[in-house]
């Protein structure tokens, strides 16, 4: 099977089921990721970061590592790890890194912004002191040395805002060509 076509089946099944607590479907949540970060006019390699920032919540194959009773808490804390370790045998790091770091930027955004934890859901609230909680001041720096810190902090920000039920995203096909452009030979 093709990549994209793998992906594309991933939001058709367990892409279809809810997103732990949220009021949309996991694939809902994620085309409305893409859908943002296009709109904002984001590269390429960063809204298919945001459409496939919580790939590693729809796997269905055991992660290594894991075992097949492990906790929510390590799925929650390890689905971006999980999620870009997946996607790393066909998309580069401009894709695979701003996904790996989505949760962390959450943690990034609790501790330098004012105001930004009162933004969260009630899920991202609880699923936070599961990943680790606020960042302490050296985490704040290793964070921001990254290559991809700026582009994981664009994808955490649109991740908060794609959980929506009144919104229609738009379907996985839209962004079949955009994936297909960025797989590596």
């Amino acid at each position: 099977m093709r990549p994209v076509e793998a992906i594309g089946e991933l939001f058709a099944g367990p892409g279809a089921r809810d997103y732990l607590g949220e009021p949309v479907t996991i694939g809902t949540h994620m085309l409305q990721a893409g859908a943002l970060a296009e709109a904002a006019g984001a590269g390429r390699s960063v809204v298919a970061a945001a459409l496939l920032h919580d790939i590693g919540h729809v796997r269905s194959e055991p992660r290594e590592g894991w075992p097949e009773s492990s906790s929510r808490a390590s799925r929650d804390s390890g689905h971006g790890e999980a999620g870009a370790r997946w996607l790393s045998q066909w998309f580069g790091p401009a894709v695979t890194e701003p996904v790996r770091l989505h949760v962390v930027a959450k943690r990034y955004l609790c501790t330098v912004e004012a105001g930004y934890f009162g933004l969260l859901s009630a899920e991202s609230v609880r699923t936070l002191a599961l990943q680790g909680g606020p960042m302490a001041a050296a985490e704040v720096s290793a964070f921001e040395a990254l290559p991809y810190a700026g582009d994981a902090v664009a994808v955490r920000r649109w991740d908060d805002e794609a959980k929506d039920p009144a919104a229609t995203p738009p379907e996985f096909s839209r962004f079949t060509m955009l994936l297909t452009a960025l797989i590596r030979s």
